[in-house]
């Protein structure tokens, strides 16, 4: 017997989109004829397409999601960001961009989609700061189905990295710079990377400022209230990225959307026992545990109403 796993990856093709100065690469799965369609917009960093990076994450949890999707009859894209992996050639700099710039792919991505799989519409699904970009994208309703916005900040990205570091007790020598640099940056400014401790110079690296400054000035309840497409919002109990009260503040701008939380899954989109931190950091690193089954029903059903 054929496995699940190894029909999504039968079903799997390259596809391509020009870029500014070369081509977006991506990988469509086809679930078939008249399917609703989904666009994944990847989070932060150099996150690919699978949902990975070199910064200790595997978990593979775009791909898993895409596979899982597949097999209710539901197609996807999803596609390496601006500058990076496989789209590399797209833009000499990945750094210089913009979450309107990747908003703008996402879109590209769409028209893209819809002339390929004769699609009324595409469904876009953000990921944490892809959430952002969806959100972005969604201000044009233009070839957009609805928006999914899956451990979505829903306060401006300066209070979530201040949270993100209060909550972990070994960093509390870097709070109070880390403060200063967020207050420069959010008045664009740029920093000196030299003045600060060196378990932020990844955070804060020269070269990421300009991105920075662009993120840190955008507010997704604000973009998220002026969305008139549906919204589905969905956010693990055990994520310790992002909160239940960024869910809750994207839902009340937004009162038409559909929110679903998850009680046990964490920013990887994987199943957690308990509260045990390194248990839950353990699932960022472990492609062969598949993401939680709620999300993926809460997803078909949105996208099949």
């Amino acid at each position: 017997m054929i496995s699940i796993a190894l029909l999504a990856a039968a079903l799997a093709v390259p596809m391509t989109l020009p870029g500014p100065q070369g081509n977006l690469a991506g990988t469509f799965v086809d679930a078939g004829k008249d399917t609703p369609v989904v666009l994944f917009v990847p989070g932060s960093g150099p996150t690919d397409r699978d949902g990975n990076n070199p910064m200790g994450v595997s978990a593979a949890s775009y791909r898993l999601l895409a596979e899982a999707l597949s097999q209710r009859g539901v197609s996807s894209l999803r596609a390496d960001k601006r500058g990076m992996f496989e789209s590399k050639a797209a833009i000499a700099d990945a750094n210089k961009v913009t979450i309107q710039d990747y908003a703008s792919d996402a879109h590209g991505w769409a028209s893209a989609l819809r002339k390929k799989t004769g699609a009324p519409c595409v469904w876009l699904l953000g990921h944490s700061e892809g959430g952002v970009v969806a959100l972005s994208a969604a201000q044009d309703p233009k070839d957009l189905c609805g928006v999914i916005l899956v451990s979505t900040p829903g306060r401006k990205l300066g209070e979530v990295i201040r949270e993100q570091l209060k909550a972990n007790p070994a960093n509390a020598a870097l709070v109070e710079p880390a403060e200063t640099a967020l207050a420069q940056l959010e008045a664009g400014k740029t920093v000196d990377v030299a003045t600060l401790p060196a378990p932020l110079h990844p955070i804060f690296a020269a070269q990421v400022q300009p991105f920075l400054i662009n993120l840190l000035s955008l507010d997704p309840t604000a973009m998220a209230a002026k969305v008139s497409l549906p919204m589905l919002i969905v956010q693990g109990g055990k994520d310790i990225q992002v909160s239940k009260r960024d869910a809750e503040a994207l839902h009340s701008a937004q009162p038409k959307s559909t929110l679903v939380m998850p009680t046990s899954m964490n920013h990887v989109l994987k199943d957690v026992v308990g509260d045990d931190r390194a248990a839950n950091l353990a699932t960022y690193a472990n492609p062969t545990q598949p993401v939680n089954q709620e999300m993926v029903e809460a997803i078909i059903a949105f996208v099949k109403r």
